[in-house]
């Protein structure tokens, strides 16, 4: 069973920074794409950040510039470090992982989630 833990979110202030953190765990088969996702209130879950182990990091628009994800692979770790905070930036911040199979298939794990709240 994978598990991914989220650590890292609180609050700051606008143009403050954090790094969030996410360690996982169990056994990985296939091909790993790690990333994070938020959501902020009243709104859907969005893609923040993703990593993959051959292509450059992809970012949201609205984050591009100020947040820069990066992973440790031994460690089974990928971090988020987020610069310049916006109020906007206000969220649930998940941990994210596919593993997909050849033939196209695949299977998403999710963190629980760290708060991160920026005040003005």
């Amino acid at each position: 069973q994978v598990q991914l833990v989220e650590s890292g979110g609180g609050l700051a202030q606008a143009g403050g920074s954090l790094m969030l953190s996410c360690v996982a765990s169990g056994a990985f088969v296939g091909r790993q794409s790690m990333g994070w996702y938020r959501q902020r209130p009243g709104q859907e879950r969005e893609s923040v950040a993703n990593i993959t182990s051959h292509k450059e990091p992809t970012y949201a628009d609205s984050v591009e510039g100020r947040f820069t994800i990066s992973r440790d692979h031994p460690k089974n770790s990928v971090y988020l470090h987020m610069t310049n905070l916006q109020p906007e930036d206000t969220a649930v911040y998940y941990c994210f992982t596919r593993t997909k199979f050849i033939g196209g298939t695949y299977t998403d794990y999710w963190g629980q989630g760290t708060q991160v709240t920026v005040s003005s």
